[in-house]
């Protein structure tokens, strides 16, 4: 049968493949129809079919779920076991609109226009994306730009050589490297990075040429970079470092140390840091480590033996002596940056902590009352915060790295130390000559001499790391269990060791044998290392075990001894380890007599004269310890030394004689004398007063020429003199008034000689507990002090004043006889200062008219008469009579027309003043205010001042500083009621003024006074003619 014979032509087989494809078979798995019949199903039942029956069965199979009969044919029973009979298919019409139907619910196909977009579909995914640019404009420059060497190659080009396989051409890079950082330094801090990866990947090559310019280069980098460039990179550099300390050439071994050599001198902080693996590798460098058989019952000490390599070009000696010397340093850089660490080598290193120096706080009690200074009392007390934390920031570079403990920990600590001792035994054991073990007193070499003592210097740094860790002394008694009899058998037998030295053999023109003489010298080799023995020795050592030890101690004690009394070559680092050594024997055997033996040998050594600053200040700490450890003992057991007196009573002489030569030195011994000064120290006392009146000399004197602390110091200390003679007082108030002190110290110094004299409450004498009278000050010497620092000149300088005539300094007028000397700014302000302080002494004294009938006295003795005064003196005398006039003070007569010509004089000097002086301008405010002040005080000082205005007698210029100095009068307040009661004088001198300027034009001056006079005096009510204060 043919495809057009079914359902309708040749479009039904479209539709037959379009209803294959979209209704589901009805008779899956699900069990929605009968299940296929036995022997292979419908499919293999289908494929016998023929064609048309194929194609027939196709249909009726894809239609049984819509309709149970879609064939008007009849088909086998087997096809349709559950239907009782096929019914007949539905007719063309109902075929067509199903199809329709089913098409437009499953296969809706959009149909698209020419020219329109096609629509998205819900499903799509979005693939948009905006980009924008990023300029680097200095990345993308040209190499040519960047700097070049001579030989015309950049920092790149440069680096890129250090890869090269050619020995030659990298040691070329290199030097060029360095030519072109010296002639661009700022090349370093752009390509810091990428210098250092490549600088420091040569550390290990196998060209020893290559290795020493990479060394050169270093060397010359490390001191442009700090602490902070490098600190990023430095784990590089470390690592490098480490590589090539344990590699396996020895000429790489070598180099190895000059590296750490640089890195130890400039970034001690940064290596010490890293100081587990570098330690270990010292160890290396040495040593190398037994085979673990056989040693797992041993301790771990015993695993490690000195190693001997017979292909190094230097000797096992040598080349652990190299190696020694850059462990010591690193031990030390250690020691150094150790936070726990506040005491220096030899007398601050020991246990005891003595009781530090407090700072001196000036205290300003006005300010302090008016809350604008604040009082840090325990900043200040000379303590120190101990930060002891075990939190650490680990290190930026690696964020998961572990924090590097080192030597910081006590297990650590005593881990390396049982390693490091047994080698460093082996090692003095090998330079300790066979014959020196036989007889004790001969020499040493010098190279054997140095490895002993770089042994001990590390084991001497070890025992001081171990006492940051050591807070209960635990640590210090494992020390001495395990090492004190491996110390005093191969330490002690041969002590104190000497240095051989051979002279050269010299042949002489006689026919005498040539003599080989062996020297022992002196050297310094030899003396530090029989101290630094004896500072080890003595740190195992207690008060406990002192008998125990008495045999080794008496040795190093008799050493100790002659040491310092022949002590003349010692210099400060040897003297450093004297002094710690003696200390600690203080402290092991406090006995009286053994103390005295050791502190008389230290002054023995201080009384030798051309000894070093460093020296003596190390001398000058020890004696102030020593002293200080006494005064803290109760009073009925404090032993007084009599060495130890001597020396305190010559302390004021040698800072007499010292002065500025070392201003150090000299704040050390003033702190000392203070110290001893506050305590009543009888024999200090004494001597401070025999040489007050050179520490106090105004020209040469220790208070003028040293620091301005040290003069704070040196001011306290006059509170402590047993008596202020009349001499000594004088220098104090020359001292004052010549500018040599500050103002804040000459007041001071005034408040304490204040509270030395009877109007402070003081007795006549006051007897201290110790025995020591202090006398007051007396009423003459007191107020004579006062006066002389008024002044602010002495006798002989007013004296010498008299003689200048026409000079700039002087202002001189006819209408006064008294001339004015103009000091410098400086001066001036400084004298003014110092009065203030003067008149609030002078107004503490119980009875005013008292001081104020001495101090009138006084002017009328020394300064009336006077024909030339300085500017700062008339102004401060002004000031002063201000202040402590009242209603009790009677002024004398004699005083009066010296006050008008002064005030005349002073008015003077301002009102010609031009503006061009600016130094002097600053004075006017203040000399105005006290001549306002002393005219409106004081009615008949203006009036003697008015009637000295005989204008006859001025020149044509100075006519105008008349008539302006009375306008002014006019025009102030306070003086115009006794302007008014002398409206009679002052209309007299217009008057004349008015006359001698009338052969010409009336000056604006001249008009502006005859304004002011007709304004205040006529145009007053009770007019000129009202005089109701008599004169």
């Amino acid at each position: 049968m043919h495809a057009r014979d079914i359902r309708g032509g040749p479009s039904f087989v479209l539709g037959s493949y379009a209803l294959r494809s979209r209704i589901p078979r009805a008779r899956g798995a699900s069990g929605a129809g009968p299940p296929p019949p036995p022997g292979g199903g419908a499919c293999r039942s289908r494929s016998r079919l023929p064609g048309c029956a194929r194609l027939r069965a196709v249909i009726t199979e894809r239609l049984r779920p819509v309709a149970p009969a879609v064939a008007h044919w009849a088909l086998p029973r087997t096809f349709f076991p559950s239907a009782s009979a096929p019914g007949p298919l539905p007719g063309p019409q109902y075929s067509r609109m199903t199809k329709k139907r089913k098409r437009q619910d499953d296969f809706q196909k959009v149909k698209l226009k020419v020219g329109k977009k096609k629509p998205r579909s819900e499903n799509s995914t979005l693939t948009n994306f905006k980009t924008k640019t990023i300029h680097l404009p200095e990345q993308l420059k040209e190499d040519v730009t960047l700097p070049t060497n001579n030989r015309k190659l950049n920092i790149k080009d440069l680096l890129s050589q250090m890869h090269h396989y050619n020995a030659g051409v990298k040691q070329s890079a290199l030097l060029g490297l360095k030519d072109l950082l010296s002639q661009y330094p700022y090349i370093i801090d752009a390509h810091l990075s990428n210098i250092l990866s490549e600088v420091t990947a040569v550390f290990t090559d196998k060209d020893a040429n290559v290795r020493l310019a990479a060394v050169q280069l270093l060397q010359f980098l490390a001191p442009k970079i700090r602490a902070e460039q490098i600190s990023p990179f430095f784990p590089l550099v470390s690592a490098h470092l480490s590589s090539a300390m344990t590699h396996i050439t020895e000429g790489i071994q070598e180099d190895s140390l000059k590296v750490l050599d640089i890195l130890l001198e400039q970034y001690p902080a940064l290596i010490t840091d890293r100081s587990s693996i570098l330690l270990k590798n010292f160890v290396e460098l040495i040593s190398h480590q037994q085979p673990s058989k056989g040693l797992v019952n041993r301790d771990r000490s015993q695993s490690w033996i000195l190693s001997v390599n017979p292909n190094r070009r230097l000797t096992s000696q040598q080349w652990r002596l190299k190696v020694l010397v850059r462990l010591s340093k690193f031990l030390q850089a250690l020691t150094d940056g150790s936070s726990r660490l506040r005491e220096s080598e030899g007398l601050q290193e020991q246990k005891e902590n003595p009781h530090a120096t407090s700072n001196s706080i000036f205290i300003n009690w006005k300010e302090h009352a008016n809350d604008q200074q604040h009082i840090q009392v325990y900043e200040n007390g000379g303590s120190q915060p101990n930060v002891s934390s075990q939190f650490r920031l680990r290190y930026l570079v690696g964020g998961l790295g572990t924090v590097d403990e080192g030597l910081s920990s006590t297990e650590n600590l005593k881990g390396f130390i049982e390693i490091i001792i047994p080698l460093l035994i082996e090692c003095w054991i090998e330079a300790v000559p066979p014959q020196l073990m036989a007889s004790v007193g001969n020499g040493i070499e010098r190279e054997p001499l140095q490895v002993m003592q770089q042994v001990l210097n590390i084991i001497s740094l070890l025992w001081k790391l171990s006492k940051q860790h050591d807070e209960t002394h635990k640590l210090e008694s494992w020390l001495r269990k395990n090492y004190l009899i491996d110390f005093k058998h191969h330490f002690m037998n041969n002590f104190p060791y000497a240095l051989k030295e051979i002279t050269k053999q010299k042949r002489k023109e006689t026919n005498k044998s040539i003599k080989h003489c062996t020297i022992l010298s002196n050297n310094v080799d030899h003396l530090l290392l029989n101290l630094t023995l004896s500072d080890i020795m003595v740190s195992l050592a207690n008060a406990s075990t002192l008998q125990k030890d008495s045999s080794w101690i008496e040795r190093i004690r008799k050493f100790v001894t002659e040491t310092l009394e022949d002590g003349s070559r010692l210099n400060s680092k040897q003297l450093n380890r004297l002094l710690g050594v003696s200390w600690r024997l203080m402290q092991i055997q406090p006995n009286r007599e053994a103390t005295e033996s050791l502190i008389k040998a230290v002054y023995t050594l201080y009384q030798q004269r051309g000894l070093l600053i460093p020296v003596r200040t190390l001398l000058l700490k020890f004696f102030s310890k020593i002293y200080q450890k006494e005064e803290l003992r109760s009073y009925r057991i404090r032993y007084r030394s009599k060495v130890l007196s001597r020396w305190l009573a010559g302390l004021p002489l040698q800072l007499a004689h010292l002065g500025s030569r070392n201003p150090e030195l000299s704040t050390q011994l003033i702190d000392i004398i203070h110290t001893a000064a506050a305590r009543a120290n009888k024999e200090l006392l004494r001597s401070l007063q025999v040489t007050a009146l050179r520490i106090y000399d105004p020209q040469e004197g220790a208070v003028v020429v040293l620091p301005a602390e040290s003069q704070q110091l040196l001011v306290q200390l006059v509170y402590f003199l047993p008596s202020l003679p009349a001499d000594v007082l004088s220098r104090l108030s020359r001292c004052c008034i010549m500018g040599r002190l500050s103002a804040d110290l000459a007041a001071m110094l005034i408040g304490i000689l204040h509270m030395r004299s009877s109007f402070s409450g003081w007795k006549s004498s006051v007897k201290e507990q110790n025995g020591s009278v202090q006398l007051n000050i007396s009423n003459a010497d007191y107020f004579s002090f006062l006066f002389s620092t008024l002044t602010g000149f002495s006798k002989e300088e007013l004296t010498w004043l008299q003689s200048l005539r026409g000079v700039p300094h002087v202002i001189q007028t006819p209408l006064s006889p008294v001339l004015l000397y103009l000091t410098d700014l400086d001066q001036f302000l400084h004298h003014w200062d110092v009065t203030e302080t003067v008149c609030h002494n002078l107004l503490v004294v119980p009875v005013r008219s008292q001081s104020f009938d001495v101090l009138q006295t006084a002017i009328s003795k020394h300064l009336v008469g006077l024909t030339v005064i300085p500017d700062s003196t008339a102004g401060c005398v002004l000031g002063v009579i201000c202040k402590l006039l009242d209603h009790t003070c009677v002024l004398s007569e004699a005083l009066l027309p010296f006050l008008a010509s002064c005030c005349y004089s002073l008015l003077y000097f301002l009102l010609t003043l031009e503006k061009g002086e600016a130094e002097h301008l600053r004075k006017r405010d203040k000399l105005w205010g006290v001549c306002v002040s002393v005219l409106a005080l004081l009615p008949r000082v203006l009036r003697l001042m008015l009637q000295s205005l005989r204008v006859n007698r001025a020149g044509p210029e100075e006519l105008p500083v008349v008539g302006q100095l009375l306008r002014l009068l006019l025009q102030h307040a306070p003086l115009r009621t006794h302007m008014l009661t002398n409206a009679i004088l002052v209309q007299q001198i217009i008057k004349n003024i008015t006359t001698l300027k009338s052969g010409g034009v009336q000056e604006q001056w001249l008009t502006d006074l005859h304004y002011c006079f007709n304004v205040y005096i006529t145009g007053h009510p009770q007019g000129p003619n009202a005089l109701n204060t008599v004169y």
